[in-house]
């Protein structure tokens, strides 16, 4: 089984949801960012990190280094319901491709729709296919 599936099932089953993995060259060093609707506290990163040991153990899978944390005020945006979730929110977006010459937009999410983000910037409305967004983060508001 993928790495990234094991990792979100085991995630999934302590109430966590899995928002991204990151991995080094030859996945020694394992990064993993969870969050649930009450934040995350380094209780909840202990757990899940004891937890992924313990499966990592069984499952054979090879690794130096394990870190689990939030992800932070700048939350990647990966998954359609992410943008959904986060809607009304500020963002910056990096498209795969340039539209009209421009790849980066700050803007706020208003929803998604038909596989398609709508993204409002200065007063213009921009739509974009999920598939072309390269990252997406919010913008943290302090």
């Amino acid at each position: 089984m993928e790495l990234q599936k094991v990792i979100e099932q085991a995630v999934g089953g302590l109430g966590y949801e899995l928002v991204d993995v990151e991995t080094s060259p030859r996945a020694r060093l394992l990064r993993v960012f969870i969050d649930c609707p009450k934040g995350v506290a380094i209780e909840d990163c202990t757990r899940v990190s004891n937890h992924l040991t313990r499966l990592f153990a069984v499952e054979n899978i090879d690794y130096d280094r394990l870190e689990v944390s939030s992800p932070g005020l700048d939350r990647p945006l990966k998954k359609a319901a992410d943008f959904t979730r986060y809607t009304g929110q500020e963002a910056q977006i990096r498209l795969r491709l340039a539209v009209n010459g421009q790849r980066n937009f700050k803007g706020v999410l208003a929803g998604v729709e038909d596989g398609r983000l709508r993204l409002e910037c200065d007063g213009a409305m921009h739509v974009f296919e999920l598939a072309q967004v390269d990252k997406a983060r919010l913008v943290p508001k302090i």
